[in-house]
């Protein structure tokens, strides 16, 4: 059984909010109608569109969030003494300069955020034009124009600032190095799966400078099972979970299954044809649970972002501690065995990504940024995730972070893509992880309002 999302983008329903609740209230404050963090989250969504349209693999989504919502935070936060700096505790970023201009925290953050995305994309138009709707209603709203000038200026100069650090942390390198080759007579190995049968994906991620940590090996997880193709053989086992997961499916599970798919390019086969479907990446799905989490908690737009760039940062470090992981097992996927040693004619509900198995980096991603949610907003904290509307999914509530963390791991069982132990060893590697990120970006900043925990749907 195969089963497609449909390809339906972004709508700026954030666009429509803002301006008929905000800009045309005129009892409304100047503060009041650019303080609560709708902005940062309608900009997080540009930047989602794009993401998805210029098809960026996963571990590239999830460095153009922590860059860009980094950018964000550290332009914003030179208005309040109070967050300190979080580029100051990562590896290998200038100094964020200060300012003795009068300026308007929002407008920095917003430039900084729009400088670093659209430098970071192919098609920057979007986030140019997001810039210009924000601008313009500041315009109509007589904002002061020296205030509005100097924050621009001043979140320019701090977007360069970190698109600086992006220049110098092996991104553009990358590629100049070996291409992977698949390795055809060891049978262990993995192998291009269907229906597209892909190259493998960024072989050289690990190679990326990290933000936090000391290096990709840092975190090295367990190793996956022993490789076996005997039936009695704990492998052999491990992959007919797989299989029986997939061919038992019920109506929750598979709903779990597509809810957690975030496959950023998936294809598919229609007769001769084939075709693409772009949706949200891992990191991108995180990104906006934490928008939604900052606005209907009605936090500012500061505190929105110091929760987007610490969950960013976590996202993109799991990442290349994952991928690091991926090609030094270079460990054959279920599809692939199940087919050889088991059932030819077996298919996965999800589309296998096109790169090796151990650990399943969406295992590792989701458990991190949500140690890092909870850490920011608290335990028990539940919310309902309504990331996939878009693509014609419910919303699905969850009673705590960690809740939707366990649930994008199993789904990874449900359809059909990862053995247990990716997953299981995935979710140590992104403890592990968080809780050297949370020693080493550790501050004063407290945004558990009574309301955050225990929180009803």
């Amino acid at each position: 059984m195969y089963i497609v999302k449909h390809h339906v983008f972004y709508l700026i329903l954030i666009f429509s909010t803002i301006f008929s609740c905000s800009i045309e209230d005129s009892k409304t404050t100047i503060s009041e109608r650019y303080n609560n963090s709708l902005w940062i989250h309608y900009f997080n969504k540009q930047l989602t569109n794009v993401i998805i349209s210029d098809v960026f693999s996963p571990p590239q989504t999830s460095r153009i969030y922590a860059y860009s919502n980094l950018a964000a935070y550290e332009a914003m936060r030179v208005d309040d003494k109070n967050f300190p700096s979080i580029s100051k505790k990562l590896k290998k970023f200038k100094n964020i300069p200060s300012t003795n201009f009068k300026i308007n925290s929002l407008i920095a953050g917003v430039t900084a955020f729009a400088y670093v995305g659209k430098k970071l994309v192919y098609d920057s138009l979007p986030l140019h034009n997001a810039q210009n709707i924000f601008y313009e209603a500041l315009k109509k709203d007589n904002f002061n124009s020296s205030i509005f000038e100097f924050s621009k200026k001043f979140g320019e100069i701090v977007g360069k600032v970190i698109y600086d650090r992006s220049a110098i942390d092996g991104y553009l390198q990358r590629t100049s190095k070996k291409g992977y080759l698949v390795d055809e007579k060891n049978i262990s190995k993995w192998q291009p799966t269907p229906p597209a049968y892909m190259d493998a994906i960024e072989p050289h991620w690990n190679s990326i400078l990290p933000f936090v940590i000391d290096s990709a090996q840092q975190f090295k997880p367990n190793k996956h099972t022993p490789f076996s193709i005997e039936k009695n053989s704990k492998f052999y086992s491990e992959a007919i979970e797989v299989y029986n997961a997939v061919n038992n499916l019920n109506k929750e599970q598979l709903s779990i299954a597509m809810f957690w798919d975030c496959n950023p390019n998936q294809s598919n086969n229609f007769g001769h044809l084939m075709y693409n479907n772009q949706q949200i990446s891992p990191a991108g799905h995180w990104i906006h649970i934490t928008c939604q989490v900052a606005e209907q908690e009605n936090l500012s737009n500061l505190e929105a972002s110091y929760s987007l760039a610490k969950v960013g940062i976590t996202l993109a470090d799991s990442f290349i501690i994952a991928w690091d992981e991926k090609y030094r097992s270079n460990l054959i996927r279920p599809e692939t065995y199940i087919n050889k040693y088991i059932d030819p004619e077996w298919k996965p509900i999800l589309e296998t990504p096109p790169f090796p198995e151990h650990t399943s980096a969406h295992s590792v991603a989701s458990k991190g940024a949500s140690l890092m949610l909870t850490n920011i907003f608290g335990e028990n904290y539940a919310f309902a995730d309504s990331t996939e509307i878009p693509f014609g999914l419910p919303v699905r509530k969850f009673e705590s972070f960690k809740h939707a963390s366990d649930e994008a791991a199993i789904s990874r069982i449900y359809g059909g893509i990862h053995y247990r132990p990716a997953i299981e060893f995935g979710k140590q590697q992104g403890e592990e992880l968080i809780q050297f990120v949370l020693n080493k970006l550790k501050d004063s900043i407290d945004l558990k309002r009574n309301k955050f925990s225990n929180r009803e749907l």
